[in-house]
């Protein structure tokens, strides 16, 4: 999945890579696409708490090698 913005939050812990993540987000345009990296394993709830939260889409999330990516689309 191609995103508009990737953003790095490896290496940080709850709840930083969310609190990065809406800073990012309120960058992006409706529609674009943003895709975050964290190697936090407690991201992958707090990413599904935040997108229903915010109303913002989860598109899909992998893990891959202890990274997780979380393609978020903004609404």
């Amino acid at each position: 999945m191609k995103a508009d913005l990737v953003l790095d939050t490896k290496g940080m812990a709850c709840p930083m890579p969310i609190v990065k993540a809406k800073k990012a987000l309120d960058g992006l345009a409706p529609g674009q696409i943003m895709e975050v990296q964290s190697t936090d394993k407690g991201s992958v709830n707090d990413f599904q708490a935040w997108v229903k939260q915010t109303k913002h889409e989860l598109l899909s999330y992998k893990e891959e090698s202890g990274i997780y990516k979380f393609f978020v689309k903004k609404i």
